[in-house]
């Protein structure tokens, strides 16, 4: 607590002269009195404590006085306050569903092992507003930008390979994400574009998609997947479903080429821990930014001094008129 007129206080020096008057006029002062012949008829006892009762009511008053003097003085306290302004980053997962995707040299194959992790790095950024876009040999949205994180993880649990017409239209799919993000006020906004294959369907090429993004100031993270040389695919056969070795084939020099030109970077998974190290590396280089604003919150404390002021002067007055007489 401090004052707001700090040198007010000094006026409590002036109730010292009255104090000291009171008491020369109590103890060395002439007081009334009368003479009696006998005092056995007055009662025993007592006499000290109404002696000293009988000062209560100038000492209300002083208090009343000195209490009177702080709140004038102005009593204040202060507390912090903080206040916590969050600004997310749009973002757009891209995600290759191709029949490709099958393939399981991750657990429990690709497409699974994206999801779950996509899944993981939804839940890590609350503050960010996060849509899906699919493609194969064609794109559409899954989820356009959204907070809710609820609604958003059950679309991409329902994500599968096969919907939609089989092919790797990688410039379809980022053309697709920069729509949903071309109208955004974030202030950062980034495309996440997983797949496993090289292009070979759509109407945009992946550099023509690309150089959109630039333009609108989207960054392109680009994800290959797959293990190196041959994976374990799949493969339905007259006797059921048989694993077999087939090529992994990602045009790495594209999607290099593609994150370079967005600022954005590209990274190569092949295996699980790997992706999700990819996506917490991610995780960390797109920061929400935070901003705290500290200021002092005032508070008047005068009123607490002047109602007990009130409440002494009331309990002197009460004093006076109902027991001035006997403790006289």
């Amino acid at each position: 607590m401090f004052f707001e007129y700090p040198g007010l206080l000094y006026l409590e020096f002036l109730l010292l002269p009255l104090i000291l008057w009171y008491a020369y006029r109590q103890w060395r002062g002439r007081q009334p009195y009368v003479r009696f012949s006998t005092t056995a008829f007055l009662p025993a006892g007592g006499s000290r404590l109404t002696g000293v009762l009988r000062h209560v009511p100038f000492v209300l008053r002083m208090i009343a006085m000195a209490l009177i003097i702080v709140a004038i003085a102005r009593p204040r306290s202060s507390s912090s306050y903080s206040r916590t302004d969050t600004e997310g980053i749009d973002i757009v997962l891209a995600l290759d569903v191709s029949t490709s995707m099958l393939a399981r040299d991750f657990t429990p194959d690709r497409i699974e092992a994206a999801k779950n992790i996509a899944i993981e790095f939804i839940s890590q950024r609350p503050s960010d507003r996060i849509g899906i876009v699919v493609f194969a040999g064609e794109s559409y949205t899954q989820s356009p930008l959204t907070t809710d994180r609820a609604t958003l993880i059950n679309l991409l649990k329902e994500v599968e390979c096969g919907i939609i017409d089989d092919g790797t239209a990688i410039g379809n799919g980022l053309a697709n994400a920069v729509a949903r993000l071309k109208d955004s006020q974030a202030r950062s906004r980034v495309v996440i574009l997983l797949t496993d294959g090289v292009n070979n369907r759509g109407e945009v090429s992946p550099l023509t998609a690309a150089e959109i993004a630039k333009t609108f100031g989207i960054r392109v993270y680009t994800i290959g997947v797959g293990a190196e040389g041959t994976a374990p695919y799949p493969m339905m056969t007259p006797f059921g479903v048989k694993e077999v070795q087939v090529q992994v084939e990602i045009d790495e020099d594209l999607l290099k080429e593609m994150a370079s030109l967005t600022g954005g970077e590209y990274f190569r998974a092949t295996d699980n821990t790997k992706l999700l190290s990819i996506y917490e590396q991610i995780n960390k280089m797109e920061k929400v930014r935070i901003t705290t604003d500290s200021f002092p919150v005032y508070s008047e404390e005068f009123g607490k001094f002047a109602v007990w002021a009130l409440a002494a002067f009331l309990l002197e007055l009460v004093l006076r008129i109902f027991a001035a007489r006997r403790i006289a």
